[in-house]
């Protein structure tokens, strides 16, 4: 049963925490940012909050600090949102899936057409 209030919590987060982002947050450092995941800890203390920011490394490595600095607000937020008694510390991790698809992707292309001009164009 753990598993599955876990689980539940976690995408409630997810859902509360996009939206604060979308229009309580003010920093201009915070780009592009879509939440992606949250998992949470066994004693739903810690939160691992996973985000995909557009745009380059630097403008990733910005978001990331600015949704840090916003960290204490979004856990009260948070808490007061989900009716929580004690709401979790908020750690924003980077994720990597979508640049690792889009690298697969292009490498996929690139197969695909070195196969072609293999084949004679056909």
């Amino acid at each position: 049963m753990q598993g599955r209030r876990t689980d539940r919590l976690g995408h409630q987060i997810r859902v509360e925490l996009a939206e604060l982002i979308a229009r309580e947050v003010k920093d201009p450092r915070i780009g592009f940012a879509t939440i992606t995941r949250v998992e949470l800890s066994a004693d739903l203390h810690h939160a691992r909050v996973f985000v995909s920011v557009m745009g380059t490394a630097e403008e990733r490595q910005n978001s990331l600090e600015g949704l840090s600095s916003a960290a204490g607000f979004l856990r009260r937020e948070i808490g007061h949102r989900l009716a929580l008694r004690r709401s979790p510390e908020l750690a924003f991790v980077l994720d990597q899936g979508a640049e690792a698809g889009e690298r697969i992707e292009r490498i996929l292309q690139k197969l695909h057409e070195s196969a072609k001009e293999e084949n004679g164009g056909v």
